[in-house]
């Protein structure tokens, strides 16, 4: 059975590349670009402006060809989870959040999670594989067909996050070349403004996302000292709080925006008390920031309780208190399981974390 070459693998230079072994020139790449991604197009047949021989050849050893659907849930506030199948037993989560003025639509980078976060239900589940760029940029694909346009003829999704399953930055190939088809004019043309990667703080990576292409980022930061962090953000006895933050002030040089977005889940009793809010305002004294205040997810066997209203408008006051800006993210799709920390998927774990958890090993 002759190998199938998918094209939603491949940025707008690596398609001039492989038309090019097929005889083409390089405007027929962009023509082609455009019409998978610019105008969702699977079906070569509907390319018009491409010549009839080079259907027949694309057709012949060519297709495009996204993660297929598993299963959809529609939360009451509108927010859209879709379960997609990339293997068999591998399935991976998408999450699509109206807002007013804007959409955002939630992918995934990878088949569960190896950084173990203790909060985080991905984490929880293991650790498979990574998302090829076809797999990432096929939830984008997707959803755009699944979601259709507005009145106007707009798409609906305006805004991407890479915040769904899996630490982006271990996946950095995969990624950067799915960032670049989202930001290519011929294709999404999305603002680089309007596209975040979130990481946990693998700092190299960070470093190297700033030279090769800069996006708005967020970082997963949790924890205002290093031995609580250490416990809910392992990669942090790698990269500490002082590696982290360096790397955070030498990213603003480049970003699109004039700031890093911090995220910080706040968990009763453990990290929400005013002395780690005190804590965290000395840590990010030297980084253009942002702090996105996130009330835990709660799911089952997490250990953890979400804070109490009030403790969060203190951690909050003592943020803004002291100049900071300080926002609470509202919960969507919580009731889906489809809000920050929720994304669970299905996923066959290389790393044997699940088991060796229920044999009562796991910390």
């Amino acid at each position: 059975m002759p190998v199938v070459t998918n094209l939603l693998d491949f940025d707008l230079s690596g398609l001039t590349d492989l038309l090019a072994t097929m005889g083409e020139k390089p405007f027929r790449a962009k023509q082609l670009f455009r019409w998978i991604h610019h105008a969702g197009a699977g079906d070569f047949g509907q390319m018009s402006d491409l010549s009839r021989g080079l259907r027949e050849k694309l057709a012949r050893s060519c297709a495009v060809v996204p993660p297929r659907l598993v299963a959809e849930s529609r939360s009451e506030d509108g927010t859209r989870k879709w379960l997609l199948e990339v293997s068999p037993g591998n399935r991976v989560e998408t999450v699509f959040i109206p807002e007013e003025g804007r959409g955002t639509l939630c992918i995934s980078s990878q088949v569960g999670c190896a950084l173990e976060c203790r909060f985080c239900s991905t984490g929880r589940q293991g650790f498979n594989r990574n998302l090829t760029v076809a797999e990432i940029v096929g939830q984008l694909w997707w959803a755009n067909q699944a979601l259709g346009r507005d009145p106007e003829g707009d798409r609906l999704i305006s805004n991407v996050v890479m915040m769904g399953m899996g630490e982006p930055l271990l996946n950095f190939e995969h990624v950067v070349t799915a960032l670049r088809i989202m930001l290519d004019d011929h294709a999404y043309g999305l603002s680089r403004r309007r596209v975040t990667v979130s990481t946990s703080g693998i700092v190299p990576a960070i470093d190297r996302l700033g030279r090769e292409c800069p996006v708005a980022l967020a970082v997963s930061l949790h924890a205002p000292t290093d031995p609580l962090r250490d416990l809910l953000v392992p990669i942090n006895r790698k990269y500490p709080l002082a590696q982290l933050v360096a790397a955070c002030e030498r990213y603003v040089v480049c970003a699109p925006r004039d700031f890093i977005t911090i995220e910080y889940v706040l968990l009763d009793g453990v990290n929400d008390e005013p002395a780690h809010a005190r804590q965290l305002v000395e840590v990010l004294k030297p980084v253009s920031c942002k702090v996105n205040l996130i009330p835990f997810n709660p799911f089952p066997e997490s250990g953890f309780q979400r804070s109490s209203p009030h403790a969060v408008q203190r951690f909050r006051d003592v943020l803004i208190q002291a100049g900071l800006i300080a926002t609470t993210r509202k919960t969507r799709g919580d009731d889906i399981d489809a809000a920050c920390g929720q994304l669970a998927g299905q996923v066959e774990d290389k790393t044997k974390r699940t088991h060796r958890r229920l044999g009562g090993s796991y910390v």
